[in-house]
């Protein structure tokens, strides 16, 4: 009677451990633990159990989950070939916080609107290359416009709070409403001369002339453009004269924002002014040529014409994130 117990125990052990095993986030890794397992259950009456089939739940990724997107880079007006090759750019919805610090924007001071939209970037946007996480800075300036109403049509996904403009058919010169959107931008296109000299090794343009040698240039970062108004800024300060004509150069002949500082550019400006005039003309005109970014006008087709719009912010600069027409809101 006692070993007939005994048996009964085990056998409750045994059941209650497979049904504590079925709750434990482990899985049985063998066929003939799985096997095992299903017979116990059966035998106490718990009912026929296949587990063979049972997965546990996948995690949601972690990028769904905080709300990430990757950006194609081909919408960017520089299509990503100024960044490291295995560049990847992934952009959020801005957050309550955020919306109320761009809120507090000075619309009439240039240098506090660069602030707050470049707050928004380097909150809202995530650049990575590779398993490496480069910083905001690295983002080209001309590619920002396009990130931040990205960003925007995450915020605020709503039809109603679409940012329109007044435009108008090129040939019927019809009135119609177009929608300020990364679809409706047009980008400038850089041309075949100075196309050619693109180095997709070293990402920039390495440019073969017969009067200065090589000269290597890019667009400009966020980062080097900080970099610039803090020096203008500093100019200003202590009433230094500025010399316009490098400033319109600097941005394009510094490669990265690390390491630029006021004493550098400085020290590039003091190079500069060591420059015949004709290698200025040439810096200067490479400079104008490859400038990307998108044109000041918007183009959409309706009714199979093409019409066009000012590419402008209504309500100004602050309606990117601050909703101004709120008759959809009022009851």
């Amino acid at each position: 009677m006692s070993e007939e117990n005994n048996k009964k125990e085990e056998a409750a052990k045994r059941a209650l451990e497979s049904k504590d095993a079925i709750n434990r986030p482990s899985v049985p890794e063998t066929s003939e633990e799985v096997s095992n397992m299903e017979a116990v259950i059966d035998s106490q009456g718990l009912g026929k159990v296949s587990m063979g089939s049972f997965n546990p739940p996948k995690a949601a990724p972690s990028d769904d989950l905080l709300g990430w997107h990757i950006e194609n880079l081909d919408n960017l007006p520089s299509k990503g070939k100024f960044y490291p090759s295995n560049t990847i750019i992934k952009i959020r919805s801005a957050k309550a916080a955020e919306i109320r610090h761009f809120s507090t924007m000075d619309d009439n001071n240039y240098i506090d609107m660069e602030d707050k939209l470049n707050a928004i970037v380097e909150s809202c946007a995530m650049i990575m290359s590779g398993d490496r996480r480069l910083s905001y800075k690295d983002i080209l300036e001309e590619d920002r416009i396009v990130l931040l109403l990205s960003i925007r049509d995450l915020t605020f996904p709503e039809p109603e709070n679409k940012l329109i403009l007044k435009g108008r058919t090129k040939k019927g010169k019809k009135s119609v409403d177009i929608e300020l959107a990364t679809k409706n931008l047009v980008p400038t296109i850089i041309e075949p001369e100075i196309e050619k000299y693109y180095n997709s090794g070293e990402r920039i343009y390495t440019i073969q002339t017969r009067s200065a040698g090589e000269i290597r240039m890019k667009p400009p970062t966020i980062g080097v453009m900080e970099e610039v108004t803090a020096y203008l800024q500093d100019r200003q300060e202590k009433e230094v004269e500025l010399d316009k004509a490098f400033i319109q150069v600097l941005p394009y002949i510094v490669s990265d924002w690390r390491g630029l500082s006021l004493a550098k550019i400085f020290q590039l400006e003091v190079d500069y002014k060591g420059w015949d005039d004709r290698k200025y003309m040439i810096v200067y005109r490479l400079a104008e040529k490859m400038r990307i970014g998108v044109q000041t006008t918007l183009e959409t087709e309706i009714d199979g014409e093409t019409a066009t719009a000012p590419l402008d912010f209504p309500g100004g600069i602050k309606s990117l994130f601050i909703i101004s027409d709120l008759s959809a809101e009022l009851l």
